[in-house]
């Protein structure tokens, strides 16, 4: 039996088309989809290009949303108001708490502005240099859970605790003049600062914090990788930069971002397996810290 043939029209010819053409295309469709699936070490040029775009593409369009003021407001008064009928509407005794002590209230300024930045590009760089198997895998579930915030951002607008109408909450980077926020003092007219559902705060410090835990080998470091996003939600909350209900918000983004990431690779990130042995000539990979 030789190969068989499908025709299709084209005008008023028939073209014959071999059918192990079409299985093979077919085939090669999947094999090119595995291979992009496969654990593979990343590029370091690629990798600073990518975050560096996506950053800026994130922060170029969660700017662009419309700072829907009215909206903003009326929101925060109902999530006020939903976290009073749940019993968790204690962030207003935190903030008035940390404002008492002048030293922890500025360094949790500074916590705020900072290390959401710091830390994320340093759990980034980690898993390049050790567990380069991972990283895009682990890197996809970042970008995912950045991405869906966006749609918050835009489908309910929200001031922060700091912004309400009759709140009674201290806006610690303006009393304490310092800088600890791109929505206060003189960086707040280049920043969206009706953005605050979800926290990316809490979003991105969980990341770190469960990638840390899960592919750490030492346990002092996958005890701080847990405690670093317990503490900032106390700083985002102290600092009235967020309401309790955001950071579940940010949960559910990063829990969205890794159900993209097993969908795509088959797992999650942390259970994809090492790349396999190096060639000779080059060095094997060291067991991570």
């Amino acid at each position: 039996m030789g190969d068989s043939t499908v025709t299709e029209p084209e005008g008023h010819e028939e073209v014959a088309v071999p059918r192990t053409v079409t299985r093979g295309g077919a085939r090669g469709a999947r094999g090119a989809a595995a291979r992009l699936r496969r654990p593979r070490a990343p590029r370091l040029w690629f990798e600073v290009l990518l975050v560096a775009m996506g950053y800026w593409t994130y922060s170029l369009i969660r700017n662009a949303v419309p700072e829907q003021r009215g909206e903003a407001l009326r929101n925060a008064d109902w999530i006020w108001r939903a976290e009073h009928g749940l019993g968790i509407a204690v962030e207003q005794s935190v903030n008035h708490a940390v404002n008492t002590a002048g030293w922890l209230v500025v360094g949790m300024n500074y916590y705020y502005a900072t290390l959401h930045f710091v830390i994320t590009l340093g759990v980034l760089v980690w898993l390049y240099h050790w567990h380069p198997g991972r990283y895009a895998a682990t890197r996809l579930a970042l970008f995912a859970t950045t991405g869906v915030a966006l749609a918050g951002y835009h489908l309910f607008p929200l001031a922060p605790p700091r912004l309400m109408r009759g709140g009674h909450f201290v806006d610690t980077v303006a009393v304490h003049r310092t800088w600890g926020s791109m929505a206060s003092g003189d960086l707040k007219h280049v920043s969206n600062q009706y953005a605050a559902m979800p926290s990316m705060h809490i979003g991105w410090s969980l990341w770190c914090g469960l990638t840390v835990c899960a592919l750490a080998s030492v346990p002092w470091a996958r005890v701080l990788g847990l405690l670093y996003p317990a503490a900032t939600l106390l700083v985002i909350v102290a600092t009235a930069n967020h309401f309790w209900l955001d950071a579940v918000g940010g949960v559910l983004c990063l829990a969205f971002g890794l159900a993209v990431a097993r969908l795509w690779y088959g797992s999650l990130p942390h259970a994809l397996p090492r790349p396999a042995p190096v060639r000779a000539g080059r060095t094997a990979q060291a067991p991570s810290p």
